[in-house]
């Protein structure tokens, strides 16, 4: 018996996988319109939202069944202060798997293997579903671009 009747065990969070694997699933889907079927490496891709805002979709890696781009948000204002400036430039690393049609961050803000699920609090003071959030924010920025933005198309050779 506790001396706190009051205060419940509280439940160790669970990852959802079948909602992350679907929203996984809707990005890849997302980010090949966005790309157009055209991955050649070091493509990239601006999305220009607004005068003041602006995402850039780079190819980084291609191989057979997979592909790396990395898409950052870029303030088209500048920034003076470079600690400042990198909160407002979030830069994440995509992996896209062909063979099965889906796309998971796999690096957000110099956070690497992201996990699926997180102790809380932890160090770093991530979210227990801190994998399903950046996917979802990912898949926001993919509906951003799609609907707002206007593509540039730049070749480095």
């Amino acid at each position: 018996m506790s001396f706190f009747p009051n205060k419940q065990k509280q439940k160790k969070y669970q990852p959802n996988l079948v909602s992350l694997m679907t929203l996984c699933a809707n990005n890849y889907m997302l980010l090949t319109k966005l790309l157009a079927g055209n991955e050649q490496l070091h493509e990239q891709r601006q999305f220009c939202i607004n005068e003041s805002l602006a995402y850039c979709i780079k190819i980084i890696e291609v191989t057979r069944y997979t592909s790396v781009v990395t898409i950052e948000q870029q303030s088209i204002k500048t920034i003076s202060d470079a600690k400042i400036a990198k909160l407002f430039k979030p830069r994440m690393e995509i992996r896209l798997y062909h063979d099965a049609r889906m796309a998971e961050v796999i690096k957000s803000q110099d956070v690497r293997q992201i996990k699926p699920r997180y102790d809380y609090p932890n160090q770093h003071m991530h979210q227990q579903d801190e994998k399903q959030q950046i996917n979802q924010f990912l898949h926001d920025w993919l509906h951003l671009c799609l609907s707002m933005g206007q593509t540039q198309v730049v070749l480095e050779s």
